[in-house]
């Protein structure tokens, strides 16, 4: 067997080894980065508040710190004052001591599988001590989404849209302004058809409509831009490299269907930090909290698509050097005639 012959070959059997290895690593990663968390989902200093005299809710504090680690309590001066930080999203939820008996404020609209958990917990502690709580929805959930299901499903088309619009202008060959065009326009057109589906159609967004819009592109662009610049910078690669990223971290440690605080550390923080989070946490924010803890989140996503967009106009200038100087350095070399 001659050298020409024997090189396709074992360049084949090096392709077949790596899908042999590399399929079963990345099934491994992926069922790793999606089960760990729901598989670890508990409150973990999740902030809970407590509202009345400091002398009634001393025995309240104390049943909640048997929870180790479980709540960080606030503590506030009365109902109203409870409330407030409920609506600010201060905390999920407070237990309020008064003169009928202790009585739970939850929040359904930031978190129904948190609001069933805080139910859950404070009343089993109640039932111990042979009293009943009353349970007060401040924030609820939309009566068309009231598990939050629909909000929860937004997540994975969202990363789709971004990581396909990254790719598509990418593998175009759209470059420099002309990409940042393409990007913005399909992000800001999913963010109308999201909102057109998700508030007007479906019902379950039920805040201001062109925020959650605005919202929602946003979301698309943090993710597009992030795919479109690195791909610039990298080439190709970067597409899979910030999929990856989004789809095996982003997604499963959004917290999209319970919160940052439930899912086990560091994957509520990193969750965040991701436009996948980030994006759940502002939608909620704008569309059932009148836009209270927007700051955060908002420039999180700002940020991803600020330095993305910005990584595909130093992707095309630098591309542009290259060719510049590739001309010049042929004529330096070419011979006198």
């Amino acid at each position: 067997m001659s050298a020409t012959s024997a090189t396709p070959a074992r360049t084949q059997t090096r392709r077949l080894i790596a899908v042999v290895v590399l399929v079963p690593v990345l099934a491994a990663l992926a069922l790793w980065a999606f089960a760990w968390p729901a598989a670890r989902t508990a409150p973990r200093d999740l902030p809970l508040g407590v509202a009345g005299p400091a002398a009634a809710t001393v025995q309240v504090e104390k049943q909640l710190a048997q929870h180790k680690g479980a709540f960080e309590i606030h503590r506030y001066a009365d109902e109203a004052a409870a409330r407030d930080a409920i609506e600010d999203r201060t905390v999920y939820g407070a237990v309020v001591v008064t003169t009928q008996g202790p009585e739970l404020l939850t929040a359904s609209a930031a978190g129904p599988v948190v609001a069933q958990m805080l139910q859950q917990a404070v009343a089993q502690q109640a039932s111990a001590d042979g009293t009943q709580v009353r349970t007060v929805d401040v924030v609820a959930a939309p009566e068309k989404d009231p598990r939050g299901a629909a909000l929860t499903a937004s997540v994975l088309p969202l990363a789709l849209a971004g990581i396909t619009a990254g790719a598509v202008v990418t593998m175009l060959g759209l470059r420099g302004f002309r990409a940042v065009t393409a990007l913005v326009g399909a992000a800001a057109l999913v963010g109308v058809a999201g909102a057109g589906i998700a508030h007007s159609w479906l019902g379950v967004l039920t805040g201001d409509w062109w925020a959650e819009a605005g919202t929602l592109g946003l979301a698309t662009l943090a993710v597009s831009g992030a795919v479109a610049g690195l791909a610039a910078l990298v080439g190709q690669a970067g597409i899979g490299l910030v999929a990856g990223v989004v789809m095996l971290f982003g997604n499963p440690f959004s917290g999209a269907s319970s919160a940052p605080q439930m899912l086990p550390e560091p994957a509520g923080t990193i969750g965040q930090w991701l436009p996948p989070g980030a994006g759940t946490t502002l939608l909620r924010s704008v569309s059932f909290f009148d836009g209270a803890a927007a700051t955060g989140p908002a420039l999180t996503l700002t940020w991803w698509a600020a330095l993305g967009l910005g990584a595909v106009i130093l992707g095309n200038a630098l591309k542009g050097r290259t060719k510049t100087a590739e001309p010049t350095v042929d004529r330096q070399l070419a011979p006198v005639g």
